[in-house]
């Protein structure tokens, strides 16, 4: 853990929601100066964390202590759209004083306004542009912000603030390639403390700790996510040695038992034969048949506490793996031979200015990575391929059955349980079948009769995938728009195994370029005004260059 003094601190800090669920139940925590990553699996509590740090939630019992002021960028920012820039900046009291001093009114409000900061606006500005925001001025209005821009702006707002602690939710979210590296540019250069909750990897490589948040407690790791997993990977080697270890013990003391109980057998046999044979006084006889009773009974007992002392440390080795569960998708149907036509796009013109010109075609199980800036109408291409928007010229013809997992994963109905969604988009398939299926997801047992809208954002993504992929005809068209957004490291995992042993065709719209390339892209497109060919070679070069 960091020698820093602390600025953040969480004592014997307990959290139950209001039906009931436990979140965290005498939680210790100390967070001193520096960059740190808070991560673990979806569920165990690290944006509730977060709110508690940031007083958005207010604990059950124990204490949160904050050494300084915070500043708090949620996952899903909302901002007024009426709002103007230095409005959402937080800035506009302060700027319309500088402009009545300027213009000539000399108020004492005006400079009880501006105080010491002459120099709002120049900061404003410089702080935009290194958010990549420098184009859009102050005085333009929120509406006219792609969601991305917005992200940034209300990172930009948290940064003019200066606060001593910086709580940052998965930041990268909706952020497109060239916004994630303003951003990470704006984490390498924060000097104070700083909290960040993420799946993105190379964001996570710039921390300066990681904490993992696993089963209600803590675990520190020093140096960035690559150094984690690396003495995660020495750790569970040690853990795996170790049950080895308890696992042959437990079978020598089983063993051990076993034979003691022969033996014993074989004694007590001996002594009856020799009682029978009366070839000692009686006395002697009773005394010698006590003294083995007794002996034996405390060498059963003996070899039994053994076997227990060998079961729990069997028991401790094993709590030491992670076992994280993979999902299963082995399903029937979904394979696109080769050279079979799965899309047609003719001269597609898009309600937002973007285009596909001339001829579009998908054949086979490609796998295409669609990327762009944010706002280049990725989503509406998505959108308009499943038809729920009409293009303004040209058609878009899918010619195989297709499934569509939107970024807000709309697909499920949060007053239906999980097992319920699944049969409105099967039908015909038993309940027997739906539970076996949800299993192959995670989805096991209680789980399957859970309300969609009590979900995790983990869970409710495998339910959500659950649901299209269970669903009959089977997809063989397969299209994601960002999966991996508010996804854990193991559901990202998750979601890269399901899609490896995914046969049909595939679509994903993201930002998440580790992602896209460990699940066996085919094909690159980029969305600029027109949709074409590219390389992951040429991505990289655009990110750089911005």
């Amino acid at each position: 853990m960091s020698t820093f003094p602390t600025s953040v601190s969480a004592i014997a800090l307990d959290f139950t929601w209001p039906d009931g669920t436990e979140v965290f139940d005498g939680l210790q925590l100390a967070v001193g100066p520096g960059r740190t990553g808070l991560i673990g699996l979806n569920g165990s509590g690290k944006s509730t964390l977060l709110k508690l740090i940031a007083g958005e939630l207010t604990p059950t019992e124990g204490t949160v202590r904050i050494a300084g002021e915070v500043g708090y960028l949620p996952q899903n920012v909302t901002l007024d759209t009426t709002l103007r820039v230095d409005e959402a900046l937080g800035i506009d009291a302060t700027r319309a004083a500088l402009h009545a001093i300027e213009a000539g009114d000399v108020s004492e409000e005006h400079f009880t306004t501006v105080g010491d900061d002459w120099d709002v606006e120049e900061r404003a500005l410089a702080t935009l542009d290194q958010l990549g925001l420098g184009h859009i001025g102050l005085d333009r209005t929120i509406g006219e912000l792609s969601g991305g821009e917005s992200v940034l702006l209300r990172l930009a707002a948290l940064l003019l603030m200066r606060p001593d602690v910086l709580l940052l939710d998965e930041p990268t979210n909706n952020l497109d390639l060239y916004a994630r590296r303003r951003l990470y540019a704006a984490v390498q250069a924060w000097s104070g403390v700083m909290i960040v909750v993420s799946h993105d990897r190379e964001l996570l490589d710039l921390v300066d700790q990681i904490a993992d948040l696993r089963s209600g407690e803590v675990v520190w790791y020093g140096g960035n996510f690559t150094a984690y997993e690396e003495a995660l990977a020495v750790e569970q080697e040690a853990a795996e040695r170790m049950v080895r270890v308890a696992e042959g013990d437990l079978k020598k003391q089983k063993r051990e038992l076993s034979d003691a109980h022969v033996t014993l057998a074989k004694r007590v046999r001996y002594g009856n034969k020799m009682y029978a044979q009366k070839r000692e006084p009686k006395i002697v006889m009773n005394a010698r048949k006590r003294e083995a009773q007794v002996s034996a009974g405390k060498h059963r007992i003996m070899h039994e506490e053994k076997l227990k002392e060998a079961r729990e440390r069997l028991d401790e080795a094993l709590v030491a793996v992670r076992d994280d569960d993979e999902i299963r998708v082995d399903l029937p149907y979904t394979a696109v031979p080769p050279g079979r036509s799965v899309l047609t796009l003719r001269d597609l013109r898009l309600t937002y200015g973007s285009g596909v010109p001339g001829w579009f075609e998908l054949r086979g199980p490609e796998r295409i990575a669609l990327i762009g800036r944010n706002g280049a109408g990725k989503t509406t291409l998505l959108r308009t391929i499943t038809g729920e928007l009409a293009p303004l010229e040209g058609e878009a013809e899918v010619h195989v059955p297709l499934r569509f997992l939107p970024q807000r994963l709309d697909v499920l109905d949060g007053a239906l349980t999980v097992a319920e969604n699944v049969a409105k988009a099967a039908p015909d398939a038993t309940n027997n079948r739906i539970r076996a299926r949800l299993a192959r997801f995670l989805i096991k047992g209680a789980r399957a009769d859970q309300l969609a809208s009590t979900l995790s954002g983990g869970e409710r993504f495998r339910a959500a995938l659950a649901a299209l992929m269970l669903a009959e005809p089977a997809p063989q068209l397969l299209m994601l728009d960002e999966p991996t957004n508010n996804l854990d490291m193991a559901s990202v995992r998750q979601l890269t195994g399901a899609l490896d042993s995914y046969e049909g065709a595939l679509i994903v719209a993201s930002h998440d370029l580790p992602f896209l390339e460990s699940i066996g892209i085919t094909r690159w497109l980029l969305l600029d005004g027109e949709l074409r060919d590219t390389s992951v070679e040429e991505v990289r070069e655009l990110m750089a260059m911005n």
